[in-house]
């Protein structure tokens, strides 16, 4: 039982932190940075200052020079008198493959095979099959499967051969190993259903995903926290408050324990939704239920209290970051961000000229954090020389830097060259991931409350287009704003209420307000 926990744990994690990560990164935030090689050694640094360098074999694994085979580590280590347990294994695979060192891993694992330093089980073959599946493809990891003592094929190691096939994209292979497993009366792992959940998260498969739940009950497999996150942050990726609540309310009634990142999606989709209340209630349950382990959440916090205001809890979430030893830079962008967020530009450029002074600027992120501060209030002089200094670090601007400057241009009233700003962040084109994220979209959202103001609905729209298509504009506060550019412009616009409720806006009485303004330019 222990063996097999030890190895779903091997899934669970890396994909409950690719969740803590895209809430992290400001929910989306310039998603370039999101799962940066920064990143990664930011995971190795934080863990290595707290260990025993000189006790530790994962730490001589990583400091190995590239054309330096495993075999000298293994060495070394047994030279000062240690023996390879298999705890020391699970402990450095775990932190390799945190590192994205897989061939690292796999070199690790063809040599515990090969030397067998203690009594191989299924987890060693497990992990061999995992790194091969990654470096050499999954018709190597079959083969390698049929190699593996009868005794091992069991159901810890077709798991993982599903999964293995799943990281690949073999999805009806995957599914095949599936119906060989019911055939063997092998119980299949909620991870394995969770991965299928995932690639079938894209809006042209996301139909699919109730016949995996029904085929997930068919075969008596029991949805756990990690399941129920998925689903919540697929519903919050769509902007879907209602099917954010539905899927939570079914979590409780399955009495599912919800843990602190189960919080942080709902108190994320609240504050996104500008449902400030009731964010404020799950923030507090993700502060009752954090164990104090994972630096996601406190960088998530400190974003949360910039959008409900908090100064002092900002203030105080940063403290507890400072204090660990390795401060990552995503955290410094955040904490910029927040600070920004609630109007203390000068703390904010203090901790930006803390992360110059502590790190290396490289990333265009850096960048756009300070400058999405100073263009939120116009200033536009000092993000035109950050501007200037970002491109003297060769950090290329990105649509996203852009679409902040011509934010800062409207703001300070320099219309036409906001409209040129513009048009140059169309020629850095956007992948999807960017342009559905929460940055792009509320920066965008605040270009159109400008322009929404001098009546100017032509480019209103423009805009307004890339919000639908987003789903973002299934909140009202979206669509009463377009409405606000009519009722400037003093012009109608029929069947507005019925194409909003159509797209899932629910009026308000504001839209009702602005409704019988605009009606009275019906000619």
């Amino acid at each position: 039982m222990q063996a097999v926990l030890l190895c779903e744990r091997k899934v669970l994690s890396p994909f409950l932190l690719s969740i803590s990560t895209t809430l992290a990164a400001r929910f989306g935030a310039d998603a370039h940075y999101c799962g940066s090689s920064e990143d990664a050694t930011d995971v190795g640094c934080a863990e290595t200052q707290t260990i025993d360098t000189a006790g530790c074999l994962s730490y001589r694994i990583e400091k190995l020079q590239r054309h330096e085979p495993v075999l000298s580590a293994f060495k070394g280590w047994m030279g000062d008198g240690f023996s390879v347990h298999r705890g020391d294994i699970f402990h450095a695979i775990n932190r390799l493959r945190k590192l994205k060192m897989n061939k690292r891993a796999l070199e690790v694992m063809e040599w515990i095979v090969r030397e067998k330093p203690y009594k191989l089980n299924e987890l060693d073959y497990s992990y061999l099959l995992e790194f091969t599946s990654k470096l050499h493809g999954i018709e190597q990891g079959e083969k390698l499967f049929t190699r593996v003592p009868v005794e091992f094929q069991n159901t810890l190691l077709y798991n993982n051969l599903v999964l293995s096939c799943f990281d690949k994209s073999a999805i009806r292979l995957g599914m095949d190993y599936m119906k060989k497993m019911r055939a063997l009366s092998f119980p299949i792992s909620p991870l394995v259903y969770n991965r299928l959940i995932i690639l079938h998260s894209s809006p042209g498969r996301r139909k699919t995903i109730p016949k995996i739940m029904a085929q997930m009950k068919a075969d008596d497999v029991i949805p756990s926290s990690s399941t129920y996150n998925i689903l919540l942050k697929l519903e919050a990726s769509e902007h879907n408050i209602e099917g954010v609540m539905k899927v939570f309310n079914y979590m409780k009634q399955a009495n599912v324990e919800p843990s602190e990142v189960t919080y942080c999606i709902l108190a994320t989709a609240h504050a996104v939704a500008r449902l400030y209340a009731v964010c404020e209630a799950y923030i507090e349950a993700v502060e009752a239920s954090k164990t104090g382990t994972n630096w996601c959440t406190f960088d998530v916090l400190m974003i949360l209290y910039g959008y409900v205001g908090k100064e002092k809890e900002i203030e105080r979430t940063w403290k507890i970051i400072e204090s660990h030893q390795h401060v990552r830079t995503k955290s410094f962008i955040l904490a910029i961000e927040a600070f920004g967020r609630i109007g203390h530009i000068n703390r904010a450029e203090q901790l930006w000229l803390e992360m110059k002074t502590n790190k290396d600027l490289k990333f265009t992120e850096q960048f756009n954090a300070i400058i999405s501060v100073y263009t939120r209030y116009g200033l536009v002089d000092k993000a035109s020389e950050l501007f200037k200094e970002m491109l003297s670090s060769n950090c290329k601007p990105n649509a996203i830097t852009y679409r902040h400057l011509a934010l800062g241009c409207l703001r300070s009233g320099l219309v036409e060259e906001a409209l040129k700003t513009l048009a140059m962040a169309c020629d850095h084109n956007s992948t999807k991931e960017v342009s559905r994220s929460t940055p792009w979209l509320e920066t965008t959202l605040s270009i159109i409350e400008v322009l929404a103001a001098t009546g100017d609905v032509e480019n209103t729209m423009k805009l307004f287009r890339e919000l639908k298509e987003a789903r973002y504009s299934r909140y009202t506060f979206v669509h009463n704003t377009l409405l606000r550019s009519y009722v400037k412009a003093k012009t109608y616009a029929p069947d507005f209420l019925r194409k909003m409720i159509l797209g899932g806006a629910r009026p308000d009485d504001e839209t009702y307000s602005l409704l019988r303004l605009m009606e009275q330019f019906k000619t």
